[in-house]
């Protein structure tokens, strides 16, 4: 039994797909089919029932694929260890954003990490946070950055920032002459909200004390774009939340349709994620040590209140 063979293994079982496994993992299919039946052999099991289409995994195969990710973790878990005693930080690194913290977050951070850590070859997929926490247990990622708290077991949650909620309200909204906003002046009937799947949605949602299935009775809206939440709302179509960071570009003419909470501001708590198992611990803490001193600078607001992404 080798780590190559079940790394072969936990690709199998991720592509139900002997073809698509063997390109996943850089080889070619008879080769990663071999080595595999020699396992099998080994075992004197079957981990795979071939006859289907796609394959499916036998019940003793389940439990040697879970054993499988187990041991592939601790083998990855070597490597971290000699790279922490001799205090490199290098390597692939493959790190998940949500949709709604990429666009302003990673103009802001990216140039320089890669200047501090260029022997970090950093992969960032935007993702929302369904798929993060899915590959992030999967071992497809090394980390997330996502609205928390999640509270998910296998997962560890380091907070990097607590960004405020901005209304963008137009002058004719009926909120139009308010100096400041409170949660309870907020009708979700008249709020333009980002297409369900988003967790900020959700967020808006809570604020306004509203369930998550509420009925749209006005139109449905499938946007996942802030500008066009903005443009909607200039067209006299109701009003809308946004992100702190995102109204910090904002031509001023729409700046002065932005009006902020009063204290407690409601606000989203945006953390670093990855696995409790904390292989390439070093890179993430080094992630977390750079977002972190650059946000704590662009966000002032102290007291704030968080708002879950999630209805419980």
């Amino acid at each position: 039994m080798t780590i190559t063979q079940l790394r072969y293994v936990l690709a199998v079982a991720e592509h139900q797909n002997f073809t698509l496994a063997a390109q996943k993992s850089f080889v070619t299919q008879p080769t990663l089919s071999m080595q595999v039946q020699k396992l099998e052999d080994e075992l004197d099991v079957l981990i795979f029932d071939r006859s289907k289409k796609p394959i499916s995994i036998t019940e003793v195969g389940k439990k040697i694929v879970a054993q499988a990710k187990n041991i592939v973790n601790e083998a990855e878990r070597i490597k971290d260890i000699v790279d922490q005693e001799k205090g490199f930080i290098g390597g692939d690194f493959t790190l998940g954003i949500i949709p709604t913290i990429m666009p302003t977050l990673l103009p802001m951070f990216l140039k320089t990490f890669i200047s501090k850590y260029p022997k970090v070859n950093l992969i960032i997929k935007e993702q929302n946070t369904e798929s993060l926490i899915r590959n992030i247990q999967d071992g497809h990622l090394d980390a997330g950055i996502a609205a928390t708290p999640l509270e998910i077991e296998f997962i560890k949650e380091r907070p990097l920032y607590y960004e405020p909620f901005v209304g963008y309200v137009p002058t004719d909204h009926r909120l139009g002459k308010a100096v400041n906003l409170n949660p309870e002046d907020l009708d979700i009937s008249d709020i333009l909200l980002l297409k369900d799947g988003h967790c900020f949605r959700d967020g808006v949602i809570n604020i306004c004390n509203s369930p998550k299935n509420y009925d749209e009775e006005h139109f449905q809206l499938q946007s996942g774009s802030f500008e066009t939440l903005i443009n909607l709302s200039n067209e006299g179509l109701g009003m809308t939340l946004l992100p702190y960071l995102n109204t910090v570009e904002l031509d001023e003419v729409k700046k002065n349709n932005l009006k902020y909470f009063n204290n407690p501001s409601p606000a989203r708590e945006v953390s670093l994620i990855y696995h409790k198992s904390e292989l390439k611990i070093q890179i993430t803490e080094a992630l977390k040590d750079v977002i972190s001193g650059i946000v704590r600078g662009a966000i002032a607001f102290q007291d704030i209140k968080i708002i879950s992404p999630i209805n419980k």
